[in-house]
Protein backbone atom coordinates (compact mmCIF):
# COMPACT_ATOMS: atom_id res chain seq x y z
CA UNK A 1 0.00 0.00 0.00
CA UNK A 2 2.75 2.39 0.47
CA UNK A 3 3.96 1.85 -2.78
CA UNK A 4 0.04 2.73 -3.96
CA UNK A 5 0.70 5.82 -1.98
CA UNK A 6 4.07 6.49 -3.47
CA UNK A 7 2.58 5.85 -7.25
CA UNK A 8 -0.15 8.61 -6.68
CA UNK A 9 1.79 10.79 -4.62
CA UNK A 10 4.54 11.05 -8.04
CA UNK A 11 1.11 10.76 -10.37
CA UNK A 12 0.12 14.03 -8.10
CA UNK A 13 3.43 15.61 -8.51
CA UNK A 14 3.44 14.93 -12.03
CA UNK A 15 -0.31 16.33 -12.65
CA UNK A 16 0.61 19.40 -10.63
CA UNK A 17 3.97 20.12 -12.67
CA UNK A 18 2.41 19.34 -15.94
CA UNK A 19 -0.78 22.25 -14.89
CA UNK A 20 1.86 24.03 -14.00
CA UNK A 21 3.67 24.01 -16.84
CA UNK A 22 0.75 24.67 -18.71
CA UNK A 23 -1.13 27.66 -17.01
CA UNK A 24 1.65 29.83 -17.42
CA UNK A 25 1.90 29.11 -21.69
CA UNK A 26 -2.03 29.52 -20.93
CA UNK A 27 -1.59 32.99 -19.34
CA UNK A 28 0.97 34.15 -21.51
CA UNK A 29 -1.55 33.03 -24.84
CA UNK A 30 -4.26 34.88 -22.59
CA UNK A 31 -2.26 37.85 -22.43
CA UNK A 32 -1.35 38.01 -26.37
CA UNK A 33 -5.28 37.70 -27.48
CA UNK A 34 -6.16 40.30 -24.72
CA UNK A 35 -3.27 42.22 -26.36
CA UNK A 36 -4.42 41.30 -29.89
CA UNK A 37 -8.23 42.31 -28.94
CA UNK A 38 -6.64 45.84 -27.46
CA UNK A 39 -5.27 46.81 -30.57
CA UNK A 40 -8.17 45.71 -33.07
CA UNK A 41 -10.15 47.84 -31.28
CA UNK A 42 -7.33 50.77 -31.22
CA UNK A 43 -6.65 50.12 -35.05
CA UNK A 44 -11.16 49.84 -35.65
CA UNK A 45 -11.12 53.66 -33.18
CA UNK A 46 -8.59 55.09 -35.50
CA UNK A 47 -10.29 54.06 -38.49
CA UNK A 48 -13.56 55.22 -37.75
CA UNK A 49 -11.12 58.61 -36.94
CA UNK A 50 -9.45 58.54 -40.76
CA UNK A 51 -13.08 57.95 -41.81
CA UNK A 52 -14.83 60.92 -40.11
CA UNK A 53 -11.99 63.62 -40.92
CA UNK A 54 -12.13 62.26 -44.80
CA UNK A 55 -15.68 62.85 -44.45
CA UNK A 56 -15.22 66.26 -43.36
CA UNK A 57 -12.54 67.19 -45.43
CA UNK A 58 -14.54 66.05 -48.36
CA UNK A 59 -17.25 67.72 -47.16
CA UNK A 60 -15.12 71.31 -46.69
CA UNK A 61 -13.41 71.05 -49.65
CA UNK A 62 -17.05 70.63 -51.60
CA UNK A 63 -18.13 73.97 -49.45
CA UNK A 64 -14.98 75.46 -50.71
CA UNK A 65 -15.86 74.79 -54.12
CA UNK A 66 -19.65 75.77 -54.14
CA UNK A 67 -18.52 79.32 -52.47
CA UNK A 68 -14.90 79.96 -53.85
CA UNK A 69 -16.78 82.29 -56.56
CA UNK A 70 -18.16 84.41 -53.78
CA UNK A 71 -15.65 87.77 -53.72
CA UNK A 72 -15.99 87.35 -57.37
CA UNK A 73 -19.36 87.58 -58.00
CA UNK A 74 -19.60 90.31 -55.36
CA UNK A 75 -17.61 92.39 -57.43
CA UNK A 76 -18.88 91.75 -60.54
CA UNK A 77 -22.25 92.52 -59.27
CA UNK A 78 -21.01 96.10 -58.00
CA UNK A 79 -19.50 96.77 -61.54
CA UNK A 80 -22.97 95.81 -62.77
CA UNK A 81 -25.08 98.02 -60.32
CA UNK A 82 -22.74 100.66 -61.85
CA UNK A 83 -23.25 99.68 -65.67
CA UNK A 84 -27.30 99.42 -64.53
CA UNK A 85 -26.98 102.98 -62.47
CA UNK A 86 -25.12 104.76 -66.04
CA UNK A 87 -28.20 103.42 -68.24
CA UNK A 88 -30.28 105.09 -65.84
CA UNK A 89 -28.80 108.08 -65.89
CA UNK A 90 -28.16 108.04 -69.86
CA UNK A 91 -31.97 107.45 -70.40
CA UNK A 92 -33.34 109.81 -67.76
CA UNK A 93 -31.02 112.53 -69.24
CA UNK A 94 -30.94 111.15 -72.77
CA UNK A 95 -27.03 111.70 -72.30
CA UNK A 96 -24.64 109.57 -74.25
CA UNK A 97 -22.01 110.83 -72.65
CA UNK A 98 -22.99 109.91 -69.01
CA UNK A 99 -23.42 106.43 -70.80
CA UNK A 100 -19.82 106.34 -72.11
CA UNK A 101 -18.25 107.89 -68.76
CA UNK A 102 -20.43 104.84 -66.80
CA UNK A 103 -19.14 102.26 -69.15
CA UNK A 104 -15.50 103.48 -69.10
CA UNK A 105 -15.75 103.40 -65.14
CA UNK A 106 -17.45 99.60 -65.02
CA UNK A 107 -14.48 98.94 -67.68
CA UNK A 108 -12.09 100.22 -65.85
CA UNK A 109 -12.94 98.48 -61.91
CA UNK A 110 -13.60 95.17 -63.66
CA UNK A 111 -9.65 95.58 -65.07
CA UNK A 112 -8.89 96.40 -61.55
CA UNK A 113 -11.09 93.92 -60.34
CA UNK A 114 -9.07 91.37 -62.55
CA UNK A 115 -5.55 92.77 -61.79
CA UNK A 116 -6.40 92.55 -58.04
CA UNK A 117 -7.36 88.36 -59.09
CA UNK A 118 -4.41 87.69 -60.71
CA UNK A 119 -5.77 88.49 -64.02
CA UNK A 120 -3.39 90.12 -66.54
CA UNK A 121 -3.64 90.33 -70.28
CA UNK A 122 -1.70 88.64 -72.63
CA UNK A 123 0.29 91.25 -74.77
CA UNK A 124 -0.60 91.70 -78.23
CA UNK A 125 0.90 95.04 -79.91
CA UNK A 126 4.40 95.00 -81.59
CA UNK A 127 4.64 91.47 -80.82
CA UNK A 128 4.89 88.62 -82.62
CA UNK A 129 2.56 85.44 -83.11
CA UNK A 130 2.99 82.79 -80.45
CA UNK A 131 1.15 79.61 -80.61
CA UNK A 132 1.38 79.22 -76.64
CA UNK A 133 -0.48 82.42 -76.20
CA UNK A 134 -2.09 83.57 -79.64
CA UNK A 135 -4.66 81.67 -81.78
CA UNK A 136 -4.53 82.43 -85.17
CA UNK A 137 -8.46 82.88 -86.70
CA UNK A 138 -7.24 83.84 -89.89
CA UNK A 139 -4.30 84.70 -92.33
CA UNK A 140 -3.75 88.26 -94.64
CA UNK A 141 -1.05 89.04 -96.87
CA UNK A 142 -0.12 92.39 -96.29
CA UNK A 143 3.33 93.09 -98.15
CA UNK A 144 4.24 96.18 -95.89
CA UNK A 145 4.19 94.12 -92.24
CA UNK A 146 5.96 91.58 -91.09
CA UNK A 147 5.78 87.68 -91.42
CA UNK A 148 4.29 86.05 -88.80
CA UNK A 149 3.18 89.42 -87.12
CA UNK A 150 0.03 90.00 -85.46
CA UNK A 151 -2.09 92.00 -87.83
CA UNK A 152 -5.76 92.33 -85.74
CA UNK A 153 -6.89 91.15 -82.36
CA UNK A 154 -10.55 90.08 -82.77
CA UNK A 155 -10.47 88.62 -78.92
CA UNK A 156 -8.00 89.21 -76.12
CA UNK A 157 -6.81 87.03 -74.21
CA UNK A 158 -5.74 86.58 -70.26
CA UNK A 159 -3.21 84.59 -68.14
CA UNK A 160 -4.11 83.41 -64.52
CA UNK A 161 -1.12 84.18 -62.43
CA UNK A 162 1.11 83.36 -65.43
CA UNK A 163 -1.10 80.02 -66.66
CA UNK A 164 -3.04 81.53 -70.40
CA UNK A 165 -6.46 81.09 -69.75
CA UNK A 166 -7.61 82.34 -72.77
CA UNK A 167 -5.35 82.88 -75.65
CA UNK A 168 -5.88 85.98 -77.50
CA UNK A 169 -7.57 85.43 -80.69
CA UNK A 170 -5.65 87.14 -83.41
CA UNK A 171 -5.14 87.42 -87.36
CA UNK A 172 -1.68 86.94 -88.64
CA UNK A 173 0.19 88.31 -91.35
CA UNK A 174 2.07 86.27 -93.55
CA UNK A 175 3.75 86.68 -96.66
CA UNK A 176 3.28 84.80 -99.62
CA UNK A 177 6.77 83.19 -101.45
CA UNK A 178 7.15 83.43 -105.10
CA UNK A 179 9.56 80.71 -106.38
Amino acid sequence: MNEELKDEKIEAEVETETNEEVKPEENELDKVKAELEEYKKAYAIKMADFQNFSKRKEKELQEYKEYAAKNIILKVLENLDNLERALSVAAENDNKEALIEGINMSVNNFNEMLKHEGVEEIPTENEPYNAEVHHAIATVNESDKENNSIVFVHQKGYKLKGRVIRPSMVVINKKEENN
